[in-house]
C-alpha cells in the first residue's frame, strides 16, 4: 500500500531461504540488475548490470528482459518478448535470484507471508524509499548513500559472506578497486555498525569474517 492508500503490486525476493525482501511497485518503471543505479540491485556476477525491467502499463505490469547475459525467466521460461505479469508469478534472475510478483498485499499466500516475516528479521529495508528499521524503530536520520548500499549488499545476501571487492563494487562503483583502501571499507563497516545501534544495542547486525568478508546478522 502506498502513501496513498493505495494497493499496489510488491516483488518479494527469495534467495536460498526466504529473506522476505519487498520491493513496491509505485514507480511506472523498475529497473534490476547489478549495477548500484538499479532500484533493484542484485550483487551478484551472473547478473548483468541492467537486467531486467518491469513497466507499468494501462493493461498491467509486463516483464521485460533488457539483453542480459544470463537471461530472465518467468515460472521457468525464458523471457524474449515483454510478457504480462499475473500474481504468484516466480521472476528469476539468472541463477542468483527469484522474485515473487503479488498484486496486492491480501494476495499475499500465508505461507509467503509467513516466510517473509521470518526472513525480515528484527531488521528490515525499504530499498525504494531508502528506510530502514531496526525492531520497529525507524533509523533517523537516514543512512548516507555508502552505508545504505553496503547495508543493502548485506541484507539482500543473507546466506553468504560478502567479500571485501563486492563492497567495492557495490558502495563505490565508479572507483578502480585499488584506489578504496581497507581502512577506508572497515570505516564505512564501523559507522553502519554504529547507525544500526542507534536504534538497537543488543544485538551486531554487521559480522566481521576474518580473512573473508562480511556477513549480515539478522534474528528473527
Amino acid at each position: 500500500m502506498n502513501d496513498s492508500g493505495i494497493e499496489v503490486p510488491v516483488l518479494i525476493s527469495q534467495t536460498g531461504k526466504l529473506s522476505g525482501t519487498r520491493l513496491t511497485l509505485d514507480q511506472k518503471e523498475i529497473i534490476i540488475g547489478r549495477s548500484p543505479e538499479c532500484d533493484y540491485i542484485i550483487s551478484d556476477r551472473q547478473v548483468s548490470r541492467r537486467h531486467s525491467r518491469i513497466r507499468r502499463t494501462p493493461d498491467g505490469f509486463y516483464l521485460e528482459d533488457l539483453n542480459s547475459k544470463n537471461g530472465t525467466y518467468l515460472n521457468g521460461a525464458a523471457v524474449h518478448a515483454a510478457v504480462l505479469l499475473q500474481d504468484g508469478d516466480v521472476i528469476q534472475i539468472a541463477l542468483a535470484m527469484k522474485l515473487i510478483f503479488v498484486g496486492t498485499e491480501a494476495t499475499i499466500p500465508l505461507s509467503i507471508t509467513d516466510a517473509s516475516n521470518m526472513g525480515l528479521g528484527r531488521l528490515r529495508m525499504e530499498v525504494q524509499a531508502h528506510r530502514v528499521w531496526v525492531k520497529d524503530n525507524e533509523v533517523d536520520p537516514p543512512l548516507s548513500l555508502p552505508q545504505f548500499r553496503l547495508l543493502q549488499l548485506l541484507y539482500t545476501n543473507p546466506d553468504r559472506i560478502v567479500s571485501r571487492d563486492e563492497v567495492i563494487e557495490q558502495v563505490w562503483p565508479e572507483t578502480v578497486a585499488e584506489g578504496v583502501s581497507e581502512q577506508a571499507i572497515d570505516a564505512l563497516v564501523r559507522r553502519l555498525r554504529e547507525r544500526l545501534a542507534e536504534a538497537d544495542r543488543s544485538h551486531n547486525y554487521v559480522v566481521t569474517v576474518r580473512g573473508h568478508g562480511f556477513r549480515m546478522d539478522n534474528p528473527v
